[in-house]
């Protein structure tokens, strides 16, 4: 049974800080920082967003996409590594949010930056093998990165839903490959606040390392070699690594454009490669093929090689705003604003 993404939703919140003015607080060139990650601005939560208002977003923004009974979603995941509740499912309110519930099953996913991909995946074998007619698959983070660290000047906050089914396909998913190994370059403990991680370990022996040899070995099953594509996305914790990946593996700068959003809002974690693919769906044409490659530390990679089909000529993407579309118009803050945003600091209390 071919399967696919049938519908897709995303969310962005409106605010931003820049690097220099991290940089002002911190005694850093932030500037220097910000070219360096090729990182300009990041996305900041508002006080009242989390992973689970950010998933609730991008999912009604997929289902205005889409004349979908949501009864007839039978699964409902949600990735992510700042899921508000330690004991307590981020999904179920997602599905009571988009009136899914309550026959369908829920879950929570946790692999870093590719539990998103990893539900993807999840939602393509239960719709494959008929178990249901629709899964969803949401990424979403608002990402942490303790004051100071190098991670405050990356880490968003941001997410997106994509519905997976078997009919009316928007762009079918042709193949799916994983490379995963056991490699500490970045973690967190339970109860702690903000994560450690291994500095430029997290470069050369993990991210690159998985990334590539997932790329590799996706070709490889799938029988293409770069050209083949039109877009391509890996994960982006920076405007550099994917940057440099892609060149690596042979793909050009115009084939990553599109889903290149890194350098407006910083790195959205499990939201990164969920988004980057929205971008690219807002603006693909029928017989547009799609090389897609997400990173979670610790460490894995999961990969797909997708083909647009005729559906998207019909497919109502006006319905709910676009990535850049959410990109526009940035609310800038100043680092006080944004601390205060983040739970850096707290009233006192005497």
């Amino acid at each position: 049974m071919e399967v696919g993404i049938v519908s897709y939703g995303a969310y962005v919140p409106r605010y931003r800080i820049k690097p220099e003015e991290i940089g002002r607080v911190w005694g850093t060139d932030g500037i220097a920082m910000g070219k360096g990650l090729m990182i300009f601005s990041k996305s900041v939560p508002g006080p009242d967003e989390d992973t689970i208002t950010i998933s609730v977003e991008a999912a009604r923004n997929m289902m205005r996409r889409v004349d979908v009974d949501p009864k007839d979603i039978g699964a409902i995941y949600v990735g992510s590594e700042s899921h508000p509740y330690a004991v307590k499912p981020s999904g179920t309110i997602v599905a009571e949010a988009i009136e899914a519930s309550p026959e369908l099953t829920v879950a929570d996913f946790e692999f870093a930056c590719k539990a998103g991909t990893a539900a993807i995946q999840t939602c393509m074998g239960l719709v494959g093998s008929g178990m249901m007619k629709y899964g969803v698959a949401i990424g979403a983070d608002t990402s942490q990165g303790a004051p100071g660290d190098a991670l405050e000047y990356s880490a968003s906050a941001g997410g997106a839903a994509h519905m997976i089914g078997a009919e009316k396909i928007i762009a079918r998913i042709d193949h799916t490959y994983s490379y995963t190994t056991d490699t500490p370059d970045f973690w967190r403990r339970e109860g702690q606040m903000y994560p450690s991680h291994g500095g430029r370990f997290t470069g050369e022996p993990a991210y690159f390392k998985h990334i590539v040899s997932c790329a590799r070995g996706l070709m490889k099953k799938a029988g293409t070699t770069p050209d083949d594509y039109a877009h391509a996305v890996f994960h982006q914790p920076n405007g550099k690594f994917p940057t440099r990946v892609a060149k690596q593996m042979g793909f050009t700068e115009a084939q990553g454009k599109l889903g290149l959003i890194v350098p407006h809002i910083g790195n959205t974690y499990s939201g990164a490669v969920p988004l980057g693919l929205a971008a690219i769906l807002d603006e693909a044409k029928p017989g547009d093929r799609i090389f897609a490659i997400a990173y979670g530390s610790g460490a894995g990679s999961d990969g797909f090689d997708m083909t647009v089909t005729d559906e998207i000529s019909t497919f109502k993407r006006d319905r709910a705003p676009t990535v850049k579309e959410q990109i526009a118009n940035p609310k800038y803050l100043d680092y006080a604003t944004y601390a205060k945003f983040r739970g850096k600091i707290t009233l006192g209390r005497g």
